[in-house]
Protein backbone atom coordinates (compact mmCIF):
# COMPACT_ATOMS: atom_id res chain seq x y z
CA UNK A 1 0.00 0.00 0.00
CA UNK A 2 1.66 3.31 -1.15
CA UNK A 3 0.23 6.34 0.45
CA UNK A 4 2.60 8.76 -1.42
CA UNK A 5 0.75 8.02 -4.25
CA UNK A 6 -2.42 9.24 -3.55
CA UNK A 7 -1.21 12.85 -4.97
CA UNK A 8 -3.64 15.36 -6.18
CA UNK A 9 -1.23 16.47 -9.17
CA UNK A 10 -1.57 13.30 -10.90
CA UNK A 11 -5.06 11.69 -9.90
CA UNK A 12 -6.97 15.66 -10.29
CA UNK A 13 -6.93 15.61 -14.00
CA UNK A 14 -8.43 11.92 -14.62
CA UNK A 15 -10.94 12.70 -11.89
CA UNK A 16 -11.92 15.86 -14.27
CA UNK A 17 -11.91 13.56 -16.98
CA UNK A 18 -14.15 11.06 -15.03
CA UNK A 19 -16.47 14.07 -13.90
CA UNK A 20 -17.03 15.37 -16.93
CA UNK A 21 -17.83 11.80 -18.72
CA UNK A 22 -20.51 11.49 -16.32
CA UNK A 23 -22.06 14.86 -17.14
CA UNK A 24 -23.33 13.39 -20.55
CA UNK A 25 -23.33 9.49 -19.61
CA UNK A 26 -25.43 9.55 -16.71
CA UNK A 27 -28.47 11.64 -18.68
CA UNK A 28 -27.75 9.70 -21.67
CA UNK A 29 -28.05 6.05 -19.72
CA UNK A 30 -31.70 6.98 -18.35
CA UNK A 31 -32.68 7.55 -21.91
CA UNK A 32 -30.82 4.03 -22.70
CA UNK A 33 -32.85 2.29 -20.03
CA UNK A 34 -35.93 3.84 -20.98
CA UNK A 35 -35.70 2.61 -24.74
CA UNK A 36 -34.60 -0.55 -23.57
CA UNK A 37 -31.45 -0.43 -25.95
CA UNK A 38 -29.12 -0.96 -22.89
CA UNK A 39 -26.01 -2.55 -25.47
CA UNK A 40 -26.12 0.61 -27.78
CA UNK A 41 -23.10 2.42 -25.77
CA UNK A 42 -21.25 -1.28 -26.39
CA UNK A 43 -21.62 -0.80 -29.93
CA UNK A 44 -21.22 2.85 -30.49
CA UNK A 45 -17.98 2.79 -28.50
CA UNK A 46 -16.43 -0.30 -29.92
CA UNK A 47 -16.94 1.43 -33.53
CA UNK A 48 -15.90 4.50 -32.48
CA UNK A 49 -12.61 2.68 -31.36
CA UNK A 50 -12.90 0.77 -34.60
CA UNK A 51 -12.49 4.17 -35.92
CA UNK A 52 -9.65 4.90 -34.32
CA UNK A 53 -7.76 2.02 -35.03
CA UNK A 54 -8.29 2.37 -38.62
CA UNK A 55 -7.03 6.26 -38.34
CA UNK A 56 -3.83 4.60 -36.59
CA UNK A 57 -3.51 1.81 -39.22
CA UNK A 58 -3.09 4.74 -42.01
CA UNK A 59 -0.05 5.93 -39.93
CA UNK A 60 -2.19 8.90 -38.28
CA UNK A 61 -0.99 10.55 -34.88
CA UNK A 62 -2.77 9.08 -31.72
CA UNK A 63 -3.85 12.35 -30.78
CA UNK A 64 -4.51 14.44 -33.31
CA UNK A 65 -7.29 15.68 -35.25
CA UNK A 66 -7.68 13.22 -38.08
CA UNK A 67 -7.97 10.17 -35.19
CA UNK A 68 -10.67 12.48 -33.41
CA UNK A 69 -12.35 12.94 -36.90
CA UNK A 70 -12.19 9.00 -37.95
CA UNK A 71 -13.84 8.09 -34.24
CA UNK A 72 -16.27 10.30 -34.60
CA UNK A 73 -17.37 9.87 -38.10
CA UNK A 74 -17.46 5.99 -37.46
CA UNK A 75 -19.67 6.41 -34.34
CA UNK A 76 -22.12 8.82 -36.31
CA UNK A 77 -22.36 6.18 -39.11
CA UNK A 78 -23.07 3.63 -36.39
CA UNK A 79 -25.58 6.21 -34.99
CA UNK A 80 -27.57 6.73 -38.48
CA UNK A 81 -27.52 3.26 -39.13
CA UNK A 82 -28.76 1.91 -35.77
CA UNK A 83 -31.59 4.91 -36.37
CA UNK A 84 -31.83 3.60 -39.91
CA UNK A 85 -32.92 0.00 -38.02
CA UNK A 86 -34.72 1.02 -35.31
CA UNK A 87 -37.03 2.67 -37.40
CA UNK A 88 -37.60 -0.63 -39.93
CA UNK A 89 -36.64 -3.59 -37.28
CA UNK A 90 -37.50 -1.99 -34.06
CA UNK A 91 -38.35 -5.67 -32.94
CA UNK A 92 -34.45 -6.82 -33.40
CA UNK A 93 -33.07 -3.83 -32.35
CA UNK A 94 -31.47 -5.55 -29.85
CA UNK A 95 -30.06 -8.01 -31.24
CA UNK A 96 -28.75 -5.84 -34.43
CA UNK A 97 -26.79 -4.04 -31.76
CA UNK A 98 -25.23 -6.89 -30.40
CA UNK A 99 -24.30 -7.93 -33.85
CA UNK A 100 -22.80 -4.45 -35.04
CA UNK A 101 -20.66 -4.67 -31.58
CA UNK A 102 -18.98 -8.02 -32.35
CA UNK A 103 -18.36 -7.05 -35.75
CA UNK A 104 -17.07 -4.06 -35.30
CA UNK A 105 -14.87 -6.02 -32.00
CA UNK A 106 -13.54 -8.22 -34.82
CA UNK A 107 -12.72 -5.77 -37.43
CA UNK A 108 -10.88 -4.22 -34.91
CA UNK A 109 -8.88 -7.39 -34.20
CA UNK A 110 -8.13 -8.42 -37.55
CA UNK A 111 -7.13 -4.81 -38.17
CA UNK A 112 -4.80 -5.13 -35.42
CA UNK A 113 -3.09 -8.23 -36.28
CA UNK A 114 0.06 -6.73 -38.07
CA UNK A 115 0.68 -4.15 -35.63
CA UNK A 116 3.46 -5.45 -32.79
CA UNK A 117 1.82 -3.31 -30.31
CA UNK A 118 -1.44 -4.43 -31.16
CA UNK A 119 -2.72 -6.31 -27.99
CA UNK A 120 -1.36 -3.19 -26.01
CA UNK A 121 -3.91 -1.01 -28.34
CA UNK A 122 -6.55 -3.08 -28.18
CA UNK A 123 -6.45 -3.37 -24.14
CA UNK A 124 -6.09 0.58 -23.84
CA UNK A 125 -9.47 0.34 -26.20
CA UNK A 126 -10.91 -1.63 -23.99
CA UNK A 127 -10.09 -0.43 -20.15
CA UNK A 128 -8.47 2.88 -21.15
CA UNK A 129 -6.01 5.26 -19.73
CA UNK A 130 -7.33 7.44 -17.51
CA UNK A 131 -4.00 8.04 -15.57
CA UNK A 132 -2.77 9.34 -18.39
CA UNK A 133 -4.75 12.00 -19.35
CA UNK A 134 -3.39 15.52 -20.16
CA UNK A 135 -5.23 18.73 -20.22
CA UNK A 136 -5.73 18.37 -24.24
CA UNK A 137 -7.22 15.23 -24.08
CA UNK A 138 -9.72 16.94 -21.31
CA UNK A 139 -9.84 20.41 -23.92
CA UNK A 140 -11.64 17.81 -26.61
CA UNK A 141 -13.41 15.88 -24.05
CA UNK A 142 -14.86 19.57 -22.19
CA UNK A 143 -16.09 20.74 -25.85
CA UNK A 144 -17.58 17.61 -26.87
CA UNK A 145 -19.49 17.49 -23.27
CA UNK A 146 -20.44 21.21 -23.91
CA UNK A 147 -21.80 19.92 -27.65
CA UNK A 148 -24.10 17.54 -26.10
CA UNK A 149 -25.37 19.08 -23.28
CA UNK A 150 -26.48 21.98 -25.31
CA UNK A 151 -28.21 19.86 -27.71
CA UNK A 152 -29.78 18.14 -24.84
CA UNK A 153 -30.62 22.01 -23.80
CA UNK A 154 -32.27 22.26 -27.27
CA UNK A 155 -34.26 19.50 -27.19
CA UNK A 156 -32.36 17.58 -30.40
CA UNK A 157 -33.28 14.51 -29.23
CA UNK A 158 -37.41 15.96 -29.48
CA UNK A 159 -36.27 18.21 -33.08
CA UNK A 160 -34.77 15.17 -34.85
CA UNK A 161 -36.14 11.89 -33.32
CA UNK A 162 -34.38 8.92 -33.44
CA UNK A 163 -31.31 10.26 -35.35
CA UNK A 164 -31.09 12.85 -32.79
CA UNK A 165 -31.01 10.55 -29.55
CA UNK A 166 -28.30 8.48 -31.45
CA UNK A 167 -26.17 11.31 -32.41
CA UNK A 168 -25.59 12.82 -29.15
CA UNK A 169 -24.57 9.44 -27.76
CA UNK A 170 -22.09 9.38 -31.07
CA UNK A 171 -20.62 12.53 -29.99
CA UNK A 172 -20.58 11.73 -26.03
CA UNK A 173 -19.01 8.08 -26.45
CA UNK A 174 -16.74 9.11 -28.93
CA UNK A 175 -14.85 11.59 -26.30
CA UNK A 176 -15.04 9.42 -23.48
CA UNK A 177 -13.45 5.90 -24.96
CA UNK A 178 -10.52 6.83 -25.72
CA UNK A 179 -9.93 7.57 -22.34
CA UNK A 180 -11.67 5.60 -20.21
CA UNK A 181 -12.26 2.62 -22.68
CA UNK A 182 -15.39 0.78 -23.57
CA UNK A 183 -15.60 -1.00 -20.24
CA UNK A 184 -15.91 2.14 -18.20
CA UNK A 185 -18.40 3.77 -20.79
CA UNK A 186 -20.60 1.36 -20.24
CA UNK A 187 -20.18 1.38 -16.69
CA UNK A 188 -21.03 5.08 -16.62
CA UNK A 189 -23.91 4.69 -18.46
CA UNK A 190 -25.65 1.82 -17.45
CA UNK A 191 -24.97 1.30 -13.51
CA UNK A 192 -25.54 5.02 -12.19
CA UNK A 193 -28.90 4.70 -13.92
CA UNK A 194 -29.82 1.19 -13.00
CA UNK A 195 -29.37 1.62 -9.64
CA UNK A 196 -31.34 4.93 -9.27
CA UNK A 197 -34.20 3.26 -11.04
CA UNK A 198 -36.53 3.19 -8.75
CA UNK A 199 -35.61 7.01 -7.03
CA UNK A 200 -37.86 10.14 -7.30
CA UNK A 201 -37.57 11.60 -10.10
CA UNK A 202 -36.57 15.03 -8.20
CA UNK A 203 -33.91 13.55 -7.33
CA UNK A 204 -32.45 10.64 -9.48
CA UNK A 205 -30.19 12.61 -11.68
CA UNK A 206 -28.28 13.50 -8.60
CA UNK A 207 -28.17 10.78 -7.49
CA UNK A 208 -27.34 8.80 -10.15
CA UNK A 209 -24.05 11.57 -10.26
CA UNK A 210 -23.24 11.00 -6.93
CA UNK A 211 -23.21 7.30 -7.86
CA UNK A 212 -20.63 7.63 -10.46
CA UNK A 213 -19.05 10.16 -8.99
CA UNK A 214 -18.57 8.17 -6.37
CA UNK A 215 -16.72 5.35 -8.17
CA UNK A 216 -14.47 7.35 -9.99
CA UNK A 217 -13.30 8.72 -6.83
CA UNK A 218 -12.85 5.28 -5.12
CA UNK A 219 -11.31 3.93 -7.49
CA UNK A 220 -8.53 6.14 -8.48
CA UNK A 221 -8.21 6.23 -4.80
CA UNK A 222 -7.95 2.51 -4.59
CA UNK A 223 -5.68 2.03 -7.94
CA UNK A 224 -3.09 4.38 -6.87
CA UNK A 225 -2.31 3.20 -2.98
CA UNK A 226 -2.62 -0.44 -4.59
CA UNK A 227 -0.87 0.24 -7.72
CA UNK A 228 -3.78 -1.52 -10.06
CA UNK A 229 -5.40 -0.78 -13.58
CA UNK A 230 -7.15 2.46 -13.14
CA UNK A 231 -10.16 1.71 -15.56
CA UNK A 232 -10.71 -1.71 -14.43
CA UNK A 233 -10.90 -0.87 -10.83
CA UNK A 234 -13.33 1.83 -11.58
CA UNK A 235 -15.55 -0.42 -13.12
CA UNK A 236 -15.55 -2.37 -10.09
CA UNK A 237 -16.65 0.51 -7.80
CA UNK A 238 -18.80 2.42 -9.93
CA UNK A 239 -20.89 -1.51 -9.42
CA UNK A 240 -20.38 -1.47 -5.92
CA UNK A 241 -21.37 2.43 -5.47
CA UNK A 242 -24.49 1.42 -7.73
CA UNK A 243 -25.26 -1.96 -5.36
CA UNK A 244 -24.82 -0.06 -2.35
CA UNK A 245 -27.05 2.94 -3.58
CA UNK A 246 -29.32 0.83 -4.75
CA UNK A 247 -29.71 -1.31 -1.29
CA UNK A 248 -29.90 1.59 0.56
CA UNK A 249 -32.79 3.07 -1.66
CA UNK A 250 -34.51 -0.66 -0.85
CA UNK A 251 -33.68 -0.25 2.57
CA UNK A 252 -35.63 3.39 3.15
CA UNK A 253 -38.59 1.77 1.04
CA UNK A 254 -39.04 -1.17 3.21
Amino acid sequence: MNWAAIDPTILGLPLLAGLLVLLTHVPLGMQVLERGIVFIDLAIAQIAGLGVITANALGWADSGLGVQMAALSAALLGAALLSWTERRLAHQQEALIGVLFVLAACLGILLLAGNPHGGEKLKDLLVGQILWVGWREIGWLFGATALVLLGMRLGVVQRWGRFGFYALFAVAVTASVQLVGVYLVFSSLIVPALATRRSNASSRLALAHAVGAGGFVLGLLLSALFDLPAGALIVCTIAACGLLAASARAQLRS
